[in-house]
């Protein structure tokens, strides 16, 4: 496969390329010297000035990676746009600078594996096109590399698409931010925390601790529940019989007593609010209750809203409902009287 090529002594032993070579026979007439001088000569100094092209090319292009990086960090939206966009993640200057501070590092992380990912498909690139003029500066006859190297493309392409898959949707998931390492995420047939993002696999952990590895190709949708914000709803059940309108005024007192919590200052970054009556059950009325939160704090504020609002409804005497059942009851005298008349009337024709 890899055959090298020297020049025979009664062929030209110097190519219009080879000026070591073509120097040395036009000092000394002798084309043997002419071959050895190329070779001590003008082969390692190719390779050198191959080489030195490799590691500035690299260095140039890595540069360039690091200053779009660098970009992609600070974000391509003006500052006051960012504060306005925002602006609904919460009421008061701390929630907003917090949040603002874990949108831009979302924003750098994704930057910084987009970078290791170009850096890293550069080198390769590289590696491969020097490489290649290297060998054929040696001697050897790349047509079979080359070859050789489009039948293993055309071979991957059809053997290997999942991994071929798994790696573009992983590309496109980074690039994106659809889910970084510790948001919450549904991804269908697993759901979990993410524990390690690669360009193929997603490795998540669910509450069970159950590890699941996921193929990014094999991932149609992604549900992210710690992305920005979250949202706790919560769904109250109260007998028919008690009055909605105290009841909506109790639930309002409990959601902004949580509010006003310094406990919970930092995790529910919105004034709550109590949307009303939410259906109406078999056994009881549903009001809904929803509190914007923090990411990942949704579920920490719903167990806790329900045991205020537990608490608070012993309190004021508010019947959480129970199932129920109408059992309609007629007595044996009732129903045999029933009988005999329907049994003695006649037909009417």
């Amino acid at each position: 496969m890899f055959q090298a090529t020297f020049p025979s002594a009664t062929a030209d032993p110097c190519t219009t390329d080879e000026m070591v070579c073509n120097n040395v026979l036009d000092w000394t007439g002798n084309e043997r010297a002419a071959q050895v001088a190329d070779l001590l000569i003008g082969t390692p100094l190719a390779l050198v000035g191959l080489l030195l092209l490799f590691l500035v090319l690299r260095w140039l292009l890595h540069r360039l990676v690091d200053r779009l990086v660098s970009r992609a960090e600070v974000g391509v939206l003006p500052a006051r746009v960012s504060r306005l966009s925002l602006g609904s993640l919460g009421a008061n200057k701390m929630n907003r600078t917090s949040q603002e501070l874990a949108v831009a590092s979302r924003r750098a992380q994704r930057a910084k594996t987009m970078g290791s990912l170009l850096k890293s498909v550069i080198t390769g690139v590289l590696v491969a096109v020097v490489g290649t003029m290297m060998l054929s500066e040696l001697g050897v006859n790349v047509g079979p590399i080359l070859a050789s190297a489009g039948i293993l493309g055309v071979a991957l392409g059809f053997g290997a698409q999942s991994l071929v898959s798994d790696f573009l949707s992983g590309v496109f998931m980074i690039f994106e931010d659809q889910y970084g390492v510790g948001d919450e995420v549904d991804l269908g047939e697993a759901s979990g925390t993410v524990e390690a993002v690669s360009l193929r696999v997603t490795r998540l952990r669910d509450v069970n601790g159950t590890v699941w590895y996921v193929r990014n190709g094999e991932i149609v949708r992604v549900g992210n529940m710690s992305q920005n914000w979250a949202r706790t709803v919560l769904d109250i059940s109260v007998a028919y019989h008690e009055d909605l309108a105290r009841v909506r005024r109790v639930l309002e007192d409990v959601a902004h007593d949580l509010w006003d919590d310094e406990e919970y200052k930092g995790v529910i970054i919105e004034e709550p609010s109590v949307w009303g009556v939410q259906e109406l059950g078999i056994d009881g009325v549903v009001v809904r209750v929803a509190l914007k939160t923090a990411p990942l704090e949704q579920w920490a504020v719903a167990r806790e809203m329900r045991q205020r609002i537990k608490a608070r409804f012993d309190y004021e005497g508010i019947e959480i409902p129970l199932p129920q059942r109408v059992v309609w009851h007629r007595d044996a005298a009732a129903a045999d009287e029933a009988a005999d008349r329907a049994a003695h009337e006649e037909p009417t024709r």
